[in-house]
Formats: C-alpha cells, sequence, structure tokens
C-alpha cells in the first residue's frame, strides 16, 4: 500500500507560482511512477506531468509544457509539482497517483491517490 498526501495548493492571480508537495508513505518508490493529475468541475481528470521515480524521467502535458516542472526528493519521499505563469485554466483540484507500471498519461491506469488540493487561479 502506498498512501499519498498533496498539500501547496491555493489562490493566486493569473501569472503567480504555487509548489505542490505530495508526501509519499507506506513502501518504496523506486519502481514507482509518479503522477500530477487535475480535475475541473464539469471536466474529466486530465494528466498535468509525470516522473519514474527509479531513473528520473519525466513526462508532461503539452498545456503545461514549459510552465510546470515535476522533481522528486529520494530522502523525503515526496514529489513536487512547480506551477509557474498560473493562468485561470489551471484552476481544478490536483491530485497526485502512483503506480508501478501506469500507462503515464491515463489516469484509470494509477493504483493510488491522494485526497487532492484545490488551485484556483484568478485572472
Amino acid at each position: 500500500q502506498v498512501q499519498l498526501v498533496e498539500s501547496g495548493g491555493g489562490l493566486v492571480q493569473a501569472g503567480d507560482s504555487l509548489r505542490l508537495s505530495c508526501a509519499a508513505s507506506g513502501r518504496t518508490l523506486r519502481s514507482y511512477v509518479m503522477g500530477w493529475f487535475r480535475q475541473a468541475p464539469g471536466k474529466e481528470r486530465e494528466f498535468v506531468a509525470a516522473i519514474n521515480w527509479s531513473n528520473g524521467n519525466r513526462y508532461y502535458a503539452d498545456s503545461v509544457l514549459g510552465r510546470f516542472t515535476i522533481s522528486r526528493d529520494n530522502a523525503k519521499n515526496t514529489m513536487y509539482l512547480q506551477m509557474n505563469s498560473l493562468k485561470p485554466d489551471d484552476t481544478a483540484v490536483y491530485y497526485c497517483a502512483a503506480d508501478p507500471k501506469p500507462i503515464v498519461e491515463h489516469f484509470t491506469t494509477y493504483r493510488y491517490w491522494g485526497q487532492g488540493t484545490q488551485v484556483t487561479v484568478s485572472s
């Protein structure tokens, strides 16, 4: 079992930055892929970014490429999402997820999920 807890969401203005954290516990993440997804009201959950814990490979949705950066701290078992140049369209609940062998961009293939953290970007 893997337990995931997100933090760092909030209300910001367009152009501001936020950093989300996802603290993992319960098992080593060495063989896992961890991802960030988001879901806006009335929309399907969508892929944001992911990182392969073992080799550090990173994956991004086109909509956030160049603005968001995913990273990990092995010692703290924590994943981060640095979000810069935020836009109102980035408003959503952000979830972190983990799985040993997911299809990276497909949320249905991740086994473990956090409870989500709200990010609201005002114009």
